[in-house]
């Protein structure tokens, strides 16, 4: 019989849904591809859905999951997908311990955990995560440091590795880590092929967007890391960056040499590169007018987006809106 990988995916109740069926479909994707192009070295994948005893799971009012395993089986898997959570992840973890206990048995059998979002608490309170580096939603981490302050969390990453835990903030980057693993088990071709029926538009490489623990190509300016996180989650208001650089104790000079030499980029650079990858998001996915767009995203006017458009994405962005249309609609 020939080998295959398995790879497990893990249901508690007030999961979100879609961090099990985005992975889901998208393996399923990637092995088609492999199947037909891969012939004789394609290896299949064994998929599956684990609860706690192995029961249907609930996930709303609308959909129910059935699961094919329990969690005391999740040593025997290559790879482990923890969802993420809705909403307060705290009381969840705290029905589900046995899953932090399955999962600590797993990394020590030799599995790759994948914690998406909030499901990241789970591998946190098994304790797997003391002294690495982590990454959760945003809008949880403060609380994150709070409840595991043994964690070293990197808010600014929407991706961590340490070794064989990565972490994800989002469904978009939960979307690259999938396809990295495709790549990693069926070659280049079957990536790109899944990329390009799941995503409507070129987005960085994995390796350009984790946070790689151990390695060197990141910096270690936490305070810079701090503004950071704050900029991206305040680039749609007004902001001026000397109030910034007062509001994190610095002066103006020393927060601009400071920022340059941790990123690479001025901060006005990075503010810019923030917005309109918002901006981005909108022409993808709403009907708003660029000017609208604009002011949403905290540029002045539909004249100043248009400049640093072209700057940093080489098109208009009404070109860029019918570009992306025309991939998402066709």
């Amino acid at each position: 019989m020939k080998p295959c990988t398995k790879i497990a995916i893990v249901l508690y109740r007030h999961m979100l849904i879609t961090s099990v069926t985005l992975p889901l479909e998208m393996l399923k994707a990637g092995q088609a591809f492999a199947k037909v192009h891969l012939k004789d070295a394609y290896t299949p994948l064994d998929i599956v859905l684990c609860s706690s005893h192995g029961e249907a799971i609930k996930a709303d009012e609308y959909i129910t999951l059935e699961a094919q395993s329990d969690f005391s089986a999740l040593p025997l898997y290559d790879y482990i997908i923890v969802p993420s959570i809705w909403r307060n992840p705290r009381p969840i973890v705290k029905q589900n311990q046995e899953l932090s206990a399955s999962l600590a048995d797993a990394w020590e059998a030799g599995s790759t955990l994948i914690g998406v979002g909030t499901g990241v608490c789970f591998l946190a309170s098994s304790g797997l995560l003391n002294g690495h580096s982590a990454t959760t939603h945003w809008h949880f981490a403060k609380q994150f440091s709070q409840l595991y302050p043994n964690v070293e969390l990197k808010p600014d990453y929407f991706i961590t590795q340490s070794e064989r835990i990565y972490t994800i903030a989002s469904l978009n980057a939960l979307a690259d880590v999938i396809v990295h693993l495709i790549e990693l088990l069926y070659g280049t071709d079957a990536a790109h092929h899944v990329q390009q029926n799941f995503s409507h538009e070129i987005r960085k490489p994995y390796e350009e967007q984790r946070y790689l623990e151990g390695a060197v190509d990141r910096h270690a300016d936490e305070q810079i890391a701090a503004i950071q996180f704050w900029l991206k989650n305040n680039a749609a208001d007004e902001i001026t960056l000397p109030a910034v650089a007062s509001q994190f104790d610095m002066s103006y000079r020393t927060f601009n040499r400071r920022f340059k030499q941790a990123t690479g980029q001025t901060a006005i650079g990075y503010l810019q590169q923030v917005r309109v990858e918002m901006c981005k998001e909108l022409l993808a996915s709403s009907n708003l007018s660029i000017q609208d767009i604009a002011l949403t995203c905290g540029f002045n006017s539909q004249g100043q987006l248009s400049r640093v458009f072209r700057q940093l994405i080489g098109k208009s962005p009404s070109t860029y809106r019918d570009v992306v249309r025309k991939k998402l609609f066709s």
